[in-house]
């Protein structure tokens, strides 16, 4: 059941959490915006400054759901506020760092608010919103993780280009504090999600329904994060560009993003969620299927990227409606678990990557990524059929 009062909040409430997930998906993309000025002024590695990437995914992969169950009785307006001041210190002292040694600790330390902030919010909605308008405010929440692909991740690798990646980390932080200020201004007081009982987490890790959709989710990050990790330097390789380049490939893969968030927020309800995962899965995989034709040119490249852009973060909206729609009971575990997932293939895919590149296989990671996402596709179809077996 909805409360009036929380229901004539919701537009506010809405947009503050939308851009808490813009802050919080700048500060997780910040580091592959700016991968080569990391590599170059550190003197380490592009493997090496990958496991920042990686040490970061694996801190939010096992964060999520430990903090799901710490966090149970908190009220969310004082919670989600606190983690993003948490992120502002942190992202600041960062940007001070003097040493890769440095930075890796601090760099962990920081994505412990992402860990909180995005499965949280996400639990939030089922109690600000009716049944009927949940699948259209998560993936209005989760569109901010696409605002930040187009204006957060290329002006990253703009300003790590121009100005260094401390700058960069900085920004980063500035806007955590207006985002903490704005959802402290607008999240409802008294908004407080179930406390996840052991019976909980024994009744949706033994669902085989939400452990198949959430091994779609941690097969796709994997798939995609191989190569996404490595955009920087794969582009350098390939095509040559200087950093205003890679800012604009960023931008215009941000802008068919934040498109295919939009298109995913009007029709999900409406196809299903099951059907729009599918959807995205599929058009990843074409990027990844025709991925070589774009050495032929930079215009090549941009356009081979856009099935990809369309379908990268409208997936992890239509997973997160996906799971919430199958259980809504369950959602705080749920929500907390598929970030859990998100963020884990991130780390494989990180460390796959960096592992092949070491390798001499800059030029292959497109086919492992595109097996994996063939594979989280087949997952896909099989768990739909088992919830649709189920039911009848």
């Amino acid at each position: 059941m909805t409360h009036p009062q929380r229901d004539a909040a919701l537009p506010r409430a809405l947009w503050a959490l939308m851009m808490g997930n813009f802050v919080i998906g700048t500060g997780i993309m910040v580091v592959p915006g700016t991968l080569n000025d990391i590599s170059q002024s550190l003197g380490v590695s592009i493997p090496q400054a990958g496991q920042l990437i990686t040490a970061g995914a694996i801190l939010m992969g096992l964060g999520a759901p430990t903090f799901a169950t710490l966090v149970a009785g908190w009220d969310r307006r004082r919670l989600l506020t606190l983690s993003l001041v948490w992120y502002a210190l942190l992202m600041g002292i960062c940007a001070l760092a003097p040493s890769y040694t440095a930075l890796l600790p601090l760099r962990v330390l920081a994505v412990i608010s992402p860990a909180i902030f995005t499965p949280q919010a996400a639990a939030s909605i089922g109690l600000m919103v009716s049944s009927e308008r949940r699948g259209r405010a998560i993936t209005f929440v989760f569109m901010g993780w696409s605002v930040a692909s187009v204006l957060g991740m290329p002006l990253s690798a703009w300003i790590g280009g121009a100005f260094g990646w401390r700058w960069a980390f900085g920004l980063v932080s500035l806007m955590a504090v207006v985002s903490a200020v704005w959802v402290w201004r607008a999240m409802p007081d008294g908004i407080r999600p179930a406390a996840l009982s052991r019976d909980a987490w024994r009744q949706t890790l033994g669902s085989a329904q939400l452990m198949l959709a959430l091994g779609v989710t941690l097969l796709s990050g994997f798939g995609q994060f191989i190569l996404f990790s490595y955009f920087a330097p794969y582009l350098q390789q390939t095509l040559a560009t200087s950093a205003t380049t890679l800012s604009l490939l960023f931008l215009w893969f941000g802008a068919f993003g934040l498109a295919g968030t939009l298109g995913l927020t009007r029709w999900v309800d409406r196809m299903g969620a099951p059907r729009a995962v599918l959807l995205t899965l599929g058009l990843m995989a074409l990027s990844l299927a025709i991925w070589p034709l774009g050495r032929q040119g930079l215009w090549v490249q941009a356009l081979v990227m856009v099935p990809w852009a369309l379908g990268c973060f409208a997936a992890n909206s239509a997973q997160q409606a996906r799971l919430v729609h199958l259980s809504p009971i369950l959602a705080p575990a749920t929500v907390a678990l598929n970030t859990s997932a998100i963020y884990a293939g991130q780390g494989l895919g990180a460390a796959l990557g960096g592992l092949l590149i070491a390798q001499g296989h800059m030029l292959n990671l497109h086919s492992v990524g595109l097996a994996l996402m063939l594979l989280a596709m087949g997952l896909s179809v099989w768990a739909q059929k088992r919830s649709v077996g189920s039911r009848s």
